[in-house]
């Protein structure tokens, strides 16, 4: 059996939410060719306006599925991280958070946290 290829993992905080549904919008075509995943919250909202895309949803951040996606990064699961970040509102589970880009940051995973940043590194997988 082979191992799957690494995938997209997908996360915004709330507030993030609808730039990721423009986002993914935008680049659904290069999307649509990657595995990808995401919490919960965001990869149903994802679903519910993208239904071609096919995404596996973890736990809400939340509920451990920042952690879940962490686990993906160690086994060498994920091959880019679109983590939209919300920094002007608090966050009860931030921990998680730091905890998730320090996985990230730790195996060498590239890592988007603002649109600017997510738009260079989506166009880079479309010119491979």
């Amino acid at each position: 059996m082979s191992e799957p290829s690494p995938s997209i993992a997908l996360i915004a905080h709330d507030q993030k939410k609808p730039d990721m549904v423009v986002w993914a919008t935008r680049h659904r075509d290069v999307l649509s060719r990657h595995a990808l995943v995401a919490t919960g919250t965001t990869g149903t909202m994802l679903l519910r306006e993208l239904p071609e895309l096919s995404i596996s949803l973890m736990k809400s951040g939340p509920l451990g599925g920042d952690q879940q996606i962490g686990a993906l990064i160690v086994e060498g699961r994920i091959s880019l991280l679109v983590f939209l970040v919300d920094p002007l509102s608090p966050h009860p589970h931030d921990v998680d958070v730091k905890a998730l880009t320090r996985l990230a940051v730790v195996y060498n995973v590239p890592m988007a946290c603002n649109l600017a940043t997510a738009d260079i590194l989506i166009a880079d997988l479309a010119r491979n």
